[in-house]
Order: C-alpha cells, then structure tokens, then sequence
C-alpha cells in the first residue's frame, strides 16, 4: 500500500483493512495476520504506529524440523524526505536515526514497512520449541521424535594441541 504524504488528513489516517496489502512480503510464504496502523503528519515528517501480526515458515536451528513462527511487532517509525544532493552511504546515522526511515517524492511505502517490522523480529537462533532436544551428533537423528542411544564420541586427539593453545591465549 502506498499513501501519498500530501493527502494524509490533519486528524491523521488509521489502517486497518488486511486487503489493502495483498502482497506484503517478498516471500508468499509469510502471512499479514492483523494490522492495526496510524499514520499521522508532523510537519513535513510521517508517524506510523501501531501493532502487526504475521506468521513466518522457519527451520528449527537445533533439529532443522520446519515451524511456524507467530511475529508480533510495535511499530513505531517516523518518516522524513530523503535527503536531496548526498548519497545513502555517505549520510552518518546518529542515534536519533534508530527510528527514522525516509519517503522519496510525495510517496510512503507501508509493505515496505511492515516487512522490515517482521524481519526484525524473527529470532537470530530460532527454536521449534524451548525444550527441543535437536539432532544427535552422532547418529544425526531427531532426539524428539526418538530417544537416542548413541555414545558421545571422544574429541579428536589429532586437535588437542589446538584446545591446550586457546586455553593458554586465554587471559585469566
């Protein structure tokens, strides 16, 4: 969905209406649950706000069974012009730009919004389930869909002289 900046009304613009965003994401996997946005002028600058929901297919890091992760996402970015006469990498952020994201011309992007919003909310290390149990490293089975007997094989003697030397680099 994109909304021209000029025609935002004074008393602000609510969007909540899942049709208005047919497509959202890159992935056709990803699916927009809920939304719930205000957008709102302060001067030449944009505020959205707000709260998305979505569901997102992932691998679990421990035992690669596929899951389905549920976002849940505040939003809260302000939008200004994109600068005119510099370049993207040669602007410097300061902290006051952790919030800050920029429209081009008179027009705002909220796809582009609400996938950056889930994507940084998926988790570095996702897990299936906080008590998953992952493959075993030896036989390379699911140790959650069957116990698993195999015995823990000893380090490789051939690298122990590389353990003795990280442990002696190591400041104490």
């Amino acid at each position: 969905m994109i909304i021209r900046v000029s025609e935002i009304p004074a008393e602000g613009l609510r969007v909540e209406r899942l049709e208005a965003f047919p497509n959202p994401f890159p992935d056709p996997s990803w699916t927009l649950e809920a939304l719930s946005l205000f957008v709102e002028k302060d001067g030449v600058e944009v505020l959205v706000t707000g709260r998305l929901a979505a569901r997102v297919p992932l691998t679990c890091s421990r035992c690669l069974e596929a899951f389905t992760f549920r976002v849940i996402a505040e939003v809260g970015t302000r939008f200004a012009p994109r600068p005119f006469g510099r370049a993207e990498e040669q602007s410097e952020l300061t902290a006051d730009d952790l919030e800050l994201d920029f429209y081009a011309g008179d027009l705002l992007e909220l796809d582009r919004l609400i996938h950056t919003e889930t994507v940084l909310r998926l988790p570095m290390k996702p897990l299936c389930r906080d008590e998953c149990r992952g493959l075993c490293p030896v036989c390379g089975g699911n140790r959650n869909a069957t116990p698993c007997a195999c015995e823990v094989r000893l380090p490789d003697l051939r690298l122990a002289a590389l353990k003795t030397l990280a442990e002696r680099m190591t400041p104490r």
